[in-house]
């Protein structure tokens, strides 16, 4: 079946303009562009003059950071015209190693978002972390046999490749023989250590918080992915990257996105309106959510309206709201007008499934686990954490510890716990953390990034083990807790980090949890930022089940005296 697209303003991805052409389509490819005869199609779309570009692609996301399944977040996704994803399975694999990844490759096959796969390069992500699993390179190498699978997913042990370490340059030296793409994770680096991490093979970084720090890694060759997300915001401090040259060599990504926030803002498109808001090219805008990624990751037939190119296509208003009013997947309008067309679920092995909806493997915890043993006034290492970012500060206070043991919700002090789920080994550790607006109650979260314990965080020690406990009881999920009541909780029982519900009532149960941390005296997001403060690759200090972390990767005293 052939089908003309007419009337249409076509963002062409070579020459970074708009062109008014029409686009026949023909078995799921673009057949031509330019004018034709409409008695050569069998179907005939007047798309009145509106914005005719390839689909979007997401760079660089975490499927697991959604809550949602695969089927799930192409249902959420489609509709803002996002028709490709770059994901990292390294979230459900630290749970459940290659069970994890092959449950990820089947749960996302004949979708018609589709779901690229890049080889989680560091599970656990250092050897201070109790993790569910350890990934080898011997592990990872029959994946890459699989067509989706396009390299090897974020290095952030930075330190095992500067130092040569011998499993991760093996890694790399997989994805270098299957000629695949190598991302990065690389925040602060810089000099001759970026220069040896850079050599090693990696090409991207989506970890720049800001432009001086993106414009070098530039101009040694890497590629940007410009990370908006739900936790992390870096687009306003890199909104310089929209300028040529920088957008020849950026792109876009949202790395951790949560349900109710794509609900509200969008995807890929809600980025590009906040960008052209802020001044940016929205034509440099287009080419660095379609072409720059396509290329990136090798996808050779995505990416830009040409002939020979994958039909996947989606029709804006404007270049201001880029709101989408249709979307054609292999040829065929999958979205129109707010309606999706229905299609399969993909099948998943019943007994690979049945390992996922098991990964909680901890005993109860009391109270009194969460009090110190110290006593007076002492100085303290505490996590300073900022709004919108994922870097901390490392901030020596004075803490009374005959004061609520500690804490001081007033000071903006609260605990946080993060404790082994994996292991049943009872290993946990507690710590003071800055800046989290809690006033109230307590949170905990199985979603812990990377190796996904149990992190808890609160005001009293009741609250604190109510809330941990919750989620020992019930499998996994996030659970907000006030004087001795559940307000919220989302179950995760795939992984203890993927809800096994739909898209809207996975949204509507993280509104809830919203207006939950809001009763608790904060206006921030809390759940995504909290997940990270147990990412110790991510400088200052964090937090794991062995302790404070600081910038070497190294456990620290929690007293600073």
């Amino acid at each position: 079946m052939k089908t003309l697209l007419t009337n249409a303003k076509i963002f062409n991805a070579f020459s970074c303009s708009l062109l008014d052409q029409s686009v026949l389509l023909e078995d799921g490819m673009i057949a031509g562009v330019g004018e034709f005869d409409p008695q050569l199609a069998d179907l005939v779309v007047d798309l009145e003059h509106k914005i005719l570009c390839p689909g979007f692609i997401d760079a660089h996301i975490h499927i697991e950071s959604t809550t949602l399944t695969p089927y799930e977040l192409a249902r959420a996704q489609i509709p803002f015209g996002t028709t490709a994803i770059v994901a990292d399975p390294h979230e459900i694999a630290n749970v459940c190693g290659q069970d994890g990844i092959e449950f990820m490759i089947q749960s996302s096959q004949g979708l018609p978002l589709d779901v690229y796969f890049m080889l989680p390069s560091c599970v656990p992500a250092t050897p201070i972390k109790d993790s569910g699993a350890v990934l080898r390179a011997s592990d990872l190498r029959p994946f890459y046999k699989h067509e989706r699978v396009l390299g090897l997913a974020e290095v952030m042990n930075v330190p095992a490749v500067l130092n040569n370490d011998p499993e991760m340059m093996a890694k790399i030296a997989d994805a270098k023989a299957n000629n695949a793409a190598i991302d990065g994770h690389s925040p602060m680096l810089s000099g001759p250590d970026l220069d040896a991490y850079i050599k090693a093979g990696i090409q991207t970084d989506h970890e720049c918080a800001a432009f001086e720090e993106a414009k070098s890694k530039i101009e040694k060759g890497m590629f940007i992915q410009i990370r908006q997300g739900t936790a992390a915001k870096n687009l306003n401090d890199l909104i310089r990257l929209f300028e040529y040259p920088w957008c020849l060599r950026s792109c876009i990504c949202t790395d951790d996105k949560h349900p109710d926030d794509l609900k509200k803002t969008g995807h890929i498109n809600g980025i590009l309106k906040e960008a052209v808001a802020l001044g940016a090219d929205p034509l440099h805008a287009l080419l660095m959510s379609t072409w720059n990624p396509a290329q990136i990751y090798k996808m050779t037939k995505k990416g830009a309206i040409a002939p020979g190119y994958d039909a996947d296509l989606i029709v804006l208003d404007d270049l201001k709201d880029f709101h989408v009013s249709k979307v054609f997947k292999n040829g065929k309008e999958i979205y129109s007008s707010g309606v999706l067309q229905d299609f399969e679920k993909p099948k998943v092995d019943s007994a690979l499934q049945e390992k996922l909806f098991h990964s909680m493997n901890m005993s109860f915890v009391e109270p009194d686990s969460f009090r110190f043993d110290h006593q007076g006034v002492r100085k303290a290492h505490v996590i300073g954490h900022s709004t919108g970012s994922l870097l901390t500060e490392d901030l020596i206070l004075d803490v009374d510890f005959d004061f609520m043991n500690g804490v001081n919700p007033e000071k903006d002090l609260v605990k946080i716990a993060v404790m082994d789920r994996h292991h049943n080994s009872g290993r946990m550790s507690l710590g003071l953390i800055h800046g989290m607006g809690l006033k109230e109650g307590a949170l905990a979260s199985t979603v812990a990034h990377d190796s996904h314990n149990l992190i808890a965080m609160g005001t009293n020690p009741a609250d604190m083990a109510l809330a941990s406990n919750t989620l020992i009881e019930r499998g996994g999920g996030l659970c907000a807790v006030k004087d001795g009541q559940i307000l919220a909780f989302l179950p995760l029982p795939i992984g203890g980090l993927i809800s096994a519900e739909t898209y809207e009532k996975t949204a509507e149960a993280n509104e809830e949890l919203t207006k939950a941390i809001h009763e608790m005296g904060s206006g921030q997001e809390l759940f995504m930022s909290m997940a990270f403060m147990s990412l110790p690759v991510i400088p200052s200090i964090k937090i794991t089940t062995y302790g404070l972390t600081n910038d070497q990767l190294e456990i620290i005293d929690f007293l600073a005296e």
